[in-house]
């Protein structure tokens, strides 16, 4: 007789939550860092599901999120498994590579100097 260990993922037959990888999150919040020191930025939630991982990004913490950085993994062949939501649900910027996409949320940090 052999053990088995008990495995609730194989026994249900759905699949593990998509998460952000530690190089991920890493990129991430080095950008939400730079946010919340200029003051644009203040709170953020992570949500791990069956299909996305979301990273919502918050100005005030009881509030909609003003972006979500998604994580598809089943659209990596397609589009691109990265895309930036803005508030009203528009994908503002879709894309293979995590840094490319963010960059549309650093143009936000570039003001003019007088």
């Amino acid at each position: 007789m052999s053990f088995q260990p008990f495995n609730p993922i194989q026994m249900t037959g759905t699949q593990a939550p998509v998460a952000f990888h530690r190089t991920e999150l890493a990129v991430i919040l080095s950008l939400y860092g730079r946010m919340v020191a200029a003051g644009e930025w203040r709170d953020y939630g992570i949500s791990c599901l069956r299909d996305v991982a979301v990273f919502s990004i918050f100005r005030r913490t009881a509030e909609n999120p003003l972006y979500r950085i998604e994580k598809r993994p089943k659209l990596r062949a397609k589009q691109g498994q990265y895309a930036v939501i803005g508030i009203d649900g528009q994908v503002l910027k879709r894309g293979h590579e995590l840094k490319p996409v963010l960059r549309v949320l650093e143009r936000k940090l570039i003001r003019a100097v007088e």
